[in-house]
């Protein structure tokens, strides 16, 4: 499952949101705000940085801040939406 680390005052995680969501992608949304071991989680996935959303897919990669056609583009490269 697609895990997306976000905040709800964050433009940019409710931007992915709204497109997996459109797209029908299941994904779990961890409030990184709500949750301290989430935030720091968070910030290990993306090297120290404290940037969101951060995006982890099945394959083990990640994305963080990513445009949409960015996240399309990742979501169509593993299968999970038709291109």
């Amino acid at each position: 499952m697609i895990e997306l680390y976000g905040a709800d005052w964050c433009g940019d995680c409710i931007r992915s949101k709204r497109l997996l969501t459109t797209l029908g992608v299941d994904f779990a949304y961890l409030e990184v705000d709500k949750d301290d071991a989430l935030r720091d989680r968070a910030i290990a996935i993306n090297g120290g940085a404290q940037s969101i959303p951060v995006i982890v897919f099945p394959d083990g990669t990640h994305l963080t801040e990513p445009p949409d056609p960015q996240l399309r583009e990742k979501l169509a490269g593993l299968g999970l939406i038709v291109g």
